[in-house]
């Protein structure tokens, strides 16, 4: 049997795979939080978290993931930010995923980095005006409805904040831990902080810190300046609240220009100093987790 291409909004607003309450009905679910599951096919789950939009945590997410894949792992991201996704753009990828015979989702593939997000699902630059509902019924349907096929490793790349998203991940999925991702800038390290406290309040492994964008370098005089001010903002937020750094990503053009035509830079420029940053970063987390 075919896999056949399916309707967005039917699969996830008609047709209902994992028996989830509808709206108005009576939840099986008693008193209490949810029971934890692991991902089915996936050994290893990493969450990229930074509480705050606008400090790269995407980028780092999809780079990491294909270090892992350039490792030799069987790697996979999945995009948890229902709506503004930016996996498909990171990746270059776009169009309805098919299903499987088994009637699950199909992830779409590149770089040797499995993919699933929002963006495949609905156009281009159609906004997704739901409410919660039916916002944590795609959700749900993300993290348990995707045929993996076998990943050694599926990085999830949340959202902004500490709200619905990120509470439903943490008491519904074993996480194997979650890296925070934070620029050395005050402002963005209160949320990052915000972060840390929630992840630590869930039980969640906290593994580690990465600071991006802390240094530039002008191509044209080589002078490096700190744009944020602190060079070891998040280095000192680590020994603050006892997490370990796991590295820094510089602020680069090339990291820019590479996201935005889909081929990120561990794919893009492979040998470059800011890709042998990720592919550093990645093998920390991997030797965490026990990948490695």
């Amino acid at each position: 049997m075919k896999p056949r291409l399916f309707s967005t909004l039917r699969f996830l607003q008609h047709e209902n795979p994992l028996g989830l309450p509808r709206a108005g009905s009576i939840p099986r679910m008693q008193r209490g939080l949810p029971q934890r599951r692991r991902i089915k096919d996936v050994k290893k789950v990493i969450a990229v978290s930074s509480a705050k939009g606008g400090v790269g945590k995407s980028t780092i997410a999809v780079n990491l993931a294909l270090a892992f894949a350039r490792r030799g792992l069987q790697s996979g991201i999945l995009d948890t930010d229902i709506f503004g996704p930016s996996i498909p753009t990171l990746l270059d990828l776009s169009g309805e995923p098919r299903l499987s015979p088994n009637n699950q989702l199909l992830p779409l593939s590149n770089y040797g980095v499995k993919s699933m997000s929002m963006g495949y699902l609905v156009g281009e630059t159609a906004p997704v005006v739901w409410r919660g509902l039916m916002v944590m019924k795609a959700l749900q349907q993300l993290l348990h409805d995707v045929d993996w096929g076998g990943l050694d490793v599926l990085v999830l790349d949340l959202p902004p904040g500490t709200g619905d998203t990120q509470l439903t991940i943490t008491q519904q999925i074993f996480l194997d831990g979650v890296v925070i991702v934070s620029t050395p800038q005050d402002i963005a390290l209160k949320d990052a902080v915000k972060g840390i406290n929630m992840f630590k309040k869930t039980g969640t492994p906290i593994l580690g810190m990465v600071q991006n964008m802390s240094l530039f370098t002008c191509p044209h005089c080589r002078n490096s300046t700190h744009i944020f001010g602190s060079h070891s903002g998040v280095i000192h937020a680590c020994e603050e609240h006892g997490v370990q750094f796991l590295g820094d990503v510089p602020l680069h053009a090339s990291i820019c220009d590479d996201a935005d035509r889909g081929k990120p830079t561990v794919v893009a420029e492979p040998e470059s100093d800011r890709a042998k940053n990720f592919t550093k970063i990645a093998e920390e987390i991997a030797r965490k987790v026990g990948l490695l």
